[in-house]
């Protein structure tokens, strides 16, 4: 498939830090899951997570919104310390955004009593309900499919209707989990289109984690690779592919990226 980011920013202007885990370590049992992380997002960044199964990049995401807390270490959202704020707080006060990687909708509600149940929630203005709703199904060209439930809708579908439900709040972070996933080459496309577009028309800072490692690195500005509780390495895609640690840990010698 072809790059679809026309550019890449390589440099911030204001090299803001909206996302930060300062020494971040979490274990399920007697299992380290993130061993003494530190990484950052930036504003307006596009940024991407690549691992093998289990490394922890779902987990954090659950640590960004707070649905877990850490062992260890603090977790930052602007200039704050949100490491123990709860997942309302985080969302509201933040506007932090989540697409799950299953589910994210009411199966037997249309695809436009969706978002007005989860509008209820999110948006306090009556009226502007309306407005966001109405905004959202027009850019995501899903006028013609608003009536129908959700469980009838195809697999891409499902995942703009998603997208659109994190968007409701109007999100300064948006975070996809695997959003790519058993997907058509089309739809991925397209949604690859949808995510530069979000960033180049509304600045949202995405955070974007998937097993699909050349889709994933086609819409990113930088991405990092976990393995083993660490940071491997990270870099902008096309540095990150020739990068020794990133080829030993997770793509190995015959990946190629263009």
């Amino acid at each position: 498939m072809a790059v679809i980011k026309k550019f890449r920013i390589k440099s911030f202007k204001k090299k803001n830090s909206l996302i930060e885990f300062e020494n971040v370590s979490l274990a399920y049992g007697n299992r380290l899951i993130l061993d003494n992380i530190n990484f950052k997002i930036n504003e307006g960044q596009i940024f991407g997570m690549l691992g093998p199964n289990g490394v922890g990049k779902s987990t954090i995401f659950n640590l960004i919104t707070g649905l877990i807390n850490p062992k260890s270490g603090k977790i930052k959202i602007g200039d704050e310390d949100v490491t123990k704020y709860p997942i309302y707080l985080r969302t509201k006060k933040f506007k932090v955004g989540y697409m799950p990687q299953y589910g994210g909708y009411f199966n037997d509600l249309t695809l436009h009593d969706n978002l007005k149940a989860i509008s209820e929630i999110v948006i306090d203005n009556k009226d502007y309900r309306t407005e966001r709703i109405n905004y959202l199904i027009s850019r995501f060209e899903l006028d013609n499919l608003k009536d129908i439930k959700a469980k009838f809708l195809s697999g891409g579908q499902k995942k703009k209707l998603v997208i659109a439900l994190s968007l409701l709040s109007e999100p300064k972070v948006l975070l996809l989990d695997e959003c790519f996933a058993a997907l058509d080459v089309l739809t991925i496309k397209m949604l690859q289109e949808i995510i530069v577009s979000l960033q180049q028309e509304n600045n949202i800072t995405i955070c974007i984690c998937d097993h699909q490692a050349r889709d994933l690195l086609a819409c990113v500005d930088v991405a990092m690779i976990l393995n083993n509780g660490k940071i491997v390495a990270e870099d902008t895609p096309s540095n990150l592919v020739k990068n020794i640690s990133a080829r030993n840990a997770y793509f190995g010698e015959s990946f190629k990226f263009n």
